[in-house]
């Protein structure tokens, strides 16, 4: 194959080319789209989840994070109201980076079961926890309320 016939425009190419400047803001929104029930499991005990009490008892009792219900509270509004800062685009960069150390701390509860998620590893918040420093090196992006609102991170 020419360099030629490698950079020929297609229909499809030419739309995909037009739709790419979707592919940031569609990372950044998902990202704290699915943080978000995480943090509603923990604060508020939606989605199966043990709510604030049961979520520190477990912080506490079972990881050793004491007091637990303390941490439990920061992590539950990390990732609620964090995620619901990235869907929006505010203050995205300091967001994006409380959540990348928040999920350092998770990856490190996760080390001792290997890698997989099937199996507690660090699979999962591994890759939450990359998505969070792209997000930081990225910052909102055109599509945020930081460009709206003029601000600069």
């Amino acid at each position: 194959m020419t360099t030629t016939m490698l950079n020929r425009s297609t229909p499809a190419t030419g739309t995909l080319d037009k739709l790419s400047m979707l592919a940031y803001p569609l990372i950044r929104v998902t990202t704290g789209l699915l943080l978000m029930p995480h943090g509603a499991q923990k604060l508020f005990g939606w989605f199966g989840g043990y709510g604030l009490s049961g979520t520190g008892a477990y912080f506490g009792d079972t990881l050793g994070m004491q007091p637990g219900i303390l941490f439990a509270l920061i992590a539950g509004l990390i990732e609620f109201f964090g995620g619901f800062a990235l869907v929006l685009g505010l203050l995205t960069r300091p967001v994006a980076a409380v959540v990348a150390v928040f999920l350092a701390v998770a990856l490190s509860v996760h080390v001792p079961n290997g890698f997989f998620w099937t199996d507690g590893g660090i699979e999962y918040p591994l890759m939450w926890l990359l998505l969070a420093v792209a997000i930081v090196l990225r910052g909102g992006g055109e599509y945020s309320l930081d460009r709206r609102l003029g601000l600069r991170f």
